[in-house]
C-alpha cells in the first residue's frame, strides 16, 4: 500500500507515453532519419517541464520525500564525457528503438521482445558500475 502513489504515477507515465506515440519505433525511426517533428516535440516538451520543475525546486528550496533538501552540484565541464555517453546512448536508442522509459512501457504494452532490450540495459547498468573509476568523469 506504501507504494501505491508510485504504481499510479508509473500507469500514468505509460498511459501519457503510449498516447503519445513515444514508445513507437516508428516513431522513433522517423526522428533519427529527420522525417518528423512529432519526437522532437514531445523532448523539447520534456526538457522544458524539466527546465521548469529544477527551477522551481531551487526557488522554494524544495526537499525530498525524507525531508533531506534537493541539491544540485556543479558540473563537470568536460565534453568528452557528454560526447562519449551520448553517442552510447543514442546508439542503443536508434538501434533498439526504444530509450529506458518507452522500453519498459513497451513491455506492458505486451511487445515482449523489448524485455531482451531490457536484459541487456541492465547488464551495461551492472558493466557502467564496475568500471566507472575507469572511465573519465
Amino acid at each position: 500500500m506504501k507504494f501505491l502513489k508510485y504504481l499510479l504515477v508509473g500507469v500514468v507515465f505509460g498511459i501519457v507515453m503510449t498516447k503519445s506515440e513515444a514508445i513507437s519505433w516508428y516513431r522513433i525511426q522517423e526522428m533519427f532519419r529527420f522525417q518528423d517533428f512529432h519526437m522532437y516535440g514531445i523532448i523539447g516538451t520534456a526538457v522544458t517541464l524539466g527546465v521548469i520543475g529544477v527551477a522551481l525546486i531551487k526557488k522554494f528550496k524544495m526537499r525530498d520525500v525524507q525531508g533531506n533538501p534537493i541539491m544540485f552540484f556543479p558540473k563537470n565541464k568536460s565534453i568528452a564525457r557528454y560526447l562519449i555517453g551520448g553517442t552510447v546512448f543514442g546508439l542503443g536508442w536508434a538501434l533498439s528503438g526504444a530509450c529506458p522509459g518507452p522500453m519498459v512501457v513497451n513491455i506492458g504494452y505486451g511487445y515482449f521482445m523489448f524485455a531482451v532490450v531490457f536484459l541487456f540495459a541492465i547488464i551495461g547498468t551492472y558493466i557502467y558500475g564496475a568500471i566507472k573509476h575507469r572511465l573519465p568523469h
